[in-house]
């Protein structure tokens, strides 16, 4: 009696450590092919359609594409999954794009019908090209980094730091949707 006890207890616990060791799927690593290694980045356009943005608040902000290249650089660098190439040529992968809206939206109202918070959307228009195939990896008509904002309070911050945000928010996005391809 005693042996089958011991034979169900030792199933029983590799049963459990096949189950800890397959665990939930979940991985740090990165979901392109190991022959991929090196992206460019290359210049963003600004190509927002200042005429014909009449149903949200739009503005022009300068160079607000080099900030926004300048950020998704940095993101490759801080993740490290790809090493950011300073030449096209050298690159396994290429990210080309254009910024195509900057949208201002009020979400909340004081009292007195002022304006109390904002969501600011930066879109893209984007294409993630594999340079040893030529085609593209991924692309997105509709590429959106944002920040929701308030105008005064403790939460309280200046547009100027809210785009900020959102260029991070942007960055941030299209390294994910690079590295886990989620």
């Amino acid at each position: 009696m005693k042996k089958w006890v011991f034979v169900a207890v030792l199933f029983a616990c590799l049963g459990m450590t096949g189950v800890w060791l397959a665990g939930c799927g979940y991985t740090t690593t990165s979901a392109l092919s190991s022959d991929l290694q090196t992206i460019y980045v290359e210049h963003f356009k600004n190509n927002i359609d200042f005429e014909t943005a009449s149903r949200v608040q739009t503005t022009y902000i300068p160079l607000l594409e080099v900030d926004i290249r300048t950020a998704v650089i940095n993101r490759f660098q801080f993740d490290g999954n790809l090493k950011v190439s300073a030449n096209k040529e050298d690159a396994d992968l290429i990210l080309s794009g254009e910024l195509v809206e900057y949208n201002r939206y009020a979400l909340r109202y004081t009292d007195e019908d002022d304006v109390q918070e904002y969501r600011l959307q930066l879109v893209m228009k984007l294409t993630m090209t594999d340079t040893t195939t030529g085609e593209p990896l991924w692309t997105s008509n509709r590429f959106i980094g944002e920040k929701d904002y308030f105008l005064q309070g403790p939460r309280a911050v200046s547009e100027d730091t809210a785009i900020g945000q959102a260029t991070e928010d942007l960055a941030r996005r299209i390294v994910e949707k690079t590295i886990e391809n989620w």
